[in-house]
């Protein structure tokens, strides 16, 4: 049966009919349409799929591996800064091994589309030392869900597979099982002795994952998703995920170079050496940063030169990879070979029309009226600070505002403000959404009510995940509660609801409790103009339906 499927619906798909048992995220483009394909997968639902969202992916990590004690397949899906969140169960997890099948997914972001960094999973996931797939293309994507599974289960480890932005968001027919296999039946296998990391236990599953490392090179080597071809030429190629695909458009998929296709890590030694004696020089195309290129130079002698990204700058260092940067590459290669010198094309102007313009928060979004507030009682007072934090607001930064002064990571806008606090400024405010508050800004703000912090929360609620694309938020309706608890003075938990006809008490609420010397928090809410158009609409096709 063939479908035209995303990459993110591919190995969604191929997870489910690999025998899924439960899926845990927390939504991050760009990862976050295959935990939503299996939320509305028909299968799935009818098979009882555990695909709630969790409130971050450390306890997606924790939750899965509980299912894994249990037996069961689980798969963890994130984007790349989330896998950070999750660092330590995920190290912790090679350590421990699985029962039931884990694969960690994680979606890269070359160029940044929605990030704060480029990093490569890839080095995480080397530097647990697991095994890690990297599919070249959207069939292979759901072929190697089942695989994943089996190699997890076959070597009690969970295994990482990395893609990109755009393996994740480019669509493609792919060829798929008309059944799904069975669930694995709940299991009381798991020892204690395992998955209790005192010292003694750890230093012997340390030995065990420490000896399993050829192993895994060989199941890689062996497994036939990496793929060599060979040719006569001076120049070999080792390409990996959306870079072969470049490789193959420019020649029109017949390379006139040898070729080796790297899908499955760790890379193969006799993989590398058989291309390396056929050519004399080989260039690294990699979607990422140099993680092939700086391996394979440890693995060769001297006298083969290794180019691409860090050598030689035939790629670029940054950005994502593009068919062009690619054809660019060898079309440089081949001025060398004959002797001329090569002329950089200038790039081609973009049409004003399709240039790409500022984001901006929508009009009538309740973040409006929360920072023109903000900036009308800030300008009363001397070198205000305002920390900010990741999500719809962040656009805050941005004019016509101009709110923000930081945005490092999830949940940093009330550990910063309570650092500037700290160090003595006043006033010090922090800017923090709904879902990013449950994620990870509830322990910091138990930390500034720990020591009575002279900082001002505000605690944007609109009753979504707005930023990427609607989902659950884990607080929802819960906030007040949450502060309260966490031990801020109840007179100081503050509701508005962020309308331009209420700004006189939104700016007087706002004025009162950065004068507070202490923790306040105001709380702004109103739902999502994009939500709350959603609802109305299903709320429409019921009554029609009724």
């Amino acid at each position: 049966m063939k479908r035209f499927l995303l990459g993110d619906e591919a190995i969604a798909l191929g997870a489910v009919n690999a025998g899924l048992s439960g899926v845990y995220a927390y939504p991050g483009t760009p990862s976050t349409e295959i935990t939503e394909f299996i939320q509305n997968n028909a299968e799935a639902r009818s098979r009882g799929i555990h695909s709630r969202w969790s409130t971050n992916e450390k306890t997606a990590m924790e939750a899965a591996l509980g299912m894994s004690y249990m037996g069961k397949r689980a798969m963890v899906c994130m984007k790349h800064v989330g896998l950070n969140v999750c660092m330590d169960p995920f190290v912790n997890s090679s350590m421990t091994g699985v029962e039931g099948g884990v694969v960690v997914l994680v979606a890269d972001d070359p160029s940044m589309h929605s990030s704060q960094d480029e990093q490569d999973s890839r080095y995480l996931g080397s530097f647990a030392m697991i095994p890690m797939l990297e599919p070249v293309n959207q069939q292979q994507a759901y072929d190697m869900m089942g695989y994943a599974f089996d190699l997890s289960e076959k070597f009690k480890v969970p295994v990482l597979m990395r893609v990109t932005t755009r393996m994740a968001h480019s669509r493609a027919v792919v060829e798929v099982a008309e059944s799904a296999r069975e669930e694995n039946p709940l299991s009381y296998d798991a020892k204690a002795r395992d998955w209790v990391l005192l010292p003694a236990n750890a230093r012997r599953k340390n030995d065990i994952l420490v000896g399993n490392q050829p192993l895994f090179a060989k199941e890689a080597a062996e497994a036939g998703w990496s793929s060599l071809e060979i040719k006569n030429s001076p120049l070999g190629i080792i390409a990996s995920g959306v870079g072969w695909n470049y490789v193959m458009e420019t020649f029109g998929g017949n390379c006139p170079y040898s070729v080796l296709r790297v899908a499955q890590y760790p890379l193969s030694k006799e993989a590398v050496s058989t291309l390396a004696s056929s050519c004399s020089r080989i260039l690294v195309v990699e979607e990422g940063q140099p993680f092939i290129e700086q391996q394979i130079k440890g693995l060769l002698p001297l006298q083969w030169e290794v180019i691409g990204k860090e050598n030689g700058g035939y790629l670029p260092r940054t950005g994502e990879l593009t068919p062009d940067s690619v054809a660019e590459a060898f079309a440089r290669l081949a001025a060398e070979a004959e002797g001329r010198e090569y002329i950089t094309r200038e790039p081609v102007a973009v049409p004003q029309v399709v240039k790409p313009r500022p984001p901006a928060l929508c009009q009538g979004c309740g973040h409006r009226s929360v920072y023109e507030a903000l900036n009308k009682v800030l300008a009363g007072y001397d070198s205000p600070r305002v920390f900010g934090d990741i999500g719809c607001y962040t656009l805050g930064f941005l004019p016509p505002f101009q709110t923000l002064n930081s945005c490092v990571d999830m949940g940093a806008s009330i550990t910063m403000a309570k650092g500037a606090s700290d160090a003595g400024h006043h006033p010090a405010v922090a800017v923090i959404g709904d879902s990013t508050f449950t994620h990870s800004g509830m322990t910091g703000l138990l930390d500034a009510v720990n020591e009575n912090a002279n900082i001002t929360v505000i605690l944007s609620d609109n009753l979504t995940t707005a930023m990427t694309g609607g989902q659950d938020s884990a607080g929802t309706n819960k906030f007040e509660a949450i502060c309260i608890g966490l031990g801020v003075d109840p007179q100081h938990v503050k509701v508005v609801v962020p309308l331009p006809a209420n700004m006189e008490e939104i700016t007087r609420t706002i004025k009162e409790e950065i004068d507070y010397n202490g923790v306040s928090v105001i709380i702004p809410r109103r739902e999502c103009l994009q939500t709350l158009a959603r609802h109305k609409k299903e709320s429409k096709k019921q009554l029609i339906a009724i």
